[in-house]
């Protein structure tokens, strides 16, 4: 079992061209949980579902793709909105509406136990840096690392805009790091964390924090990962992009997919891929997100999708 933390967001994104939006369901957290669940993984999701409309809509989404939400929680807050803008490349920008929503309120007890038979845990994005539910996240990131039962994995997937003190919040990405086994983060992510680093030293940075496998992603660049060992860097797959929206999150299933399949997904085999397997997941994970940027929107392939051809590759 594979357990994604965090939030659950409605995406109101462009539509037919004009000044329309529809809204579509979305936030970093359920897109993984979503593309882990399509790819066949047993998933469930320790999400706080709005009780209004949107809420309920985002609910059935992760019901309908198989996301077990039986640990989720209901609460009568609204639903979190994130207006979504397009640039001519087809990469996405977001407006936040975030006061006062439903994602952000995590209790100790609401986060007391992680369902059972969890192996991997997933969480970042905004629900680890928000309060005042954020403290609890936190909570459960050093519980489960000092267990040592589950692979933690972390995905900043930073947000600078909606942050009203950066460097508290890089103070917290710091500290998570040091429970996370596993971090998968955009090189805009690491810029932001680590200024003027690059990528490499960024990546040791964590690494020297106790990460054992810091995972990169570098849009048009490809990716890149290190351990205490090795570096592999991996091209990225050349398609025609229709949007970006989803892209990193369905990067983040197809990275965690791949580990399961290898026998890495535990707090030790993590970091002691060599590089050979994890270039191998590395062009999982590359193929999962380039078949969701031929789509509109946060739409991550299935297992049956993965079979075929991305434009001749």
């Amino acid at each position: 079992m594979l357990t994604v933390l965090g939030e659950a967001v409605i995406d109101l994104a462009p539509s037919a061209g004009g000044d329309l939006f529809a809204a579509h369901p979305g936030g970093s957290p359920l897109n993984v949980a979503v593309g882990l669940a399509r790819l066949g993984r047993p998933t469930t999701m320790l999400a706080r579902f709005s009780r209004t409309a949107f809420g309920r809509r985002l609910r059935a989404h992760a019901e309908t793709n198989g996301v077990d939400v039986a640990s989720a929680v209901a609460d009568d807050r609204p639903a979190t909105l994130a207006v979504v803008s397009l640039d001519d490349t087809g990469a996405a920008g977001y407006d936040f509406y975030l006061d006062g929503t439903s994602d952000w309120h995590w209790t100790a007890d609401e986060l007391g136990s992680l369902p059972a038979d969890t192996r991997v845990l997933h969480t970042g994005s905004l629900a680890a840096l928000l309060p005042p539910g954020a403290e609890q996240v936190a909570g459960v990131l050093a519980r489960e690392h000092a267990a040592g039962r589950v692979l933690v994995s972390l995905d900043p997937n930073v947000r600078p805009a909606v942050l009203a003190d950066p460097d508290a919040a890089r103070d917290r990405l710091v500290a998570l790091a040091r429970h996370a086994h596993l971090v998968k983060a955009s090189d805009e992510d690491l810029a932001w964390l680590f200024p003027g680093a690059s990528v490499e030293t960024a990546a040791r940075r964590l690494l020297d924090l106790g990460v054992r496998l810091v995972v990169v992603t570098r849009g048009a660049a490809g990716s890149y990962a290190a351990t205490g060992s090795v570096e592999v860097t991996r091209p990225a797959r050349r398609v025609t992009v229709v949007d970006t929206v989803g892209a990193g999150d369905a990067f983040t299933a197809g990275l965690l997919d791949a580990l399961v399949e290898a026998d890495a997904a535990t707090p030790t085999a993590v970091g002691d891929l060599d590089a050979g397997r994890l270039g191998a997941v590395l062009d999982h994970a590359t193929l999962v997100a380039a078949l969701t940027c031929r789509r509109a929107g946060a739409d991550p392939p299935r297992r049956a999708d993965l079979t075929g051809t991305v434009d001749g590759r």
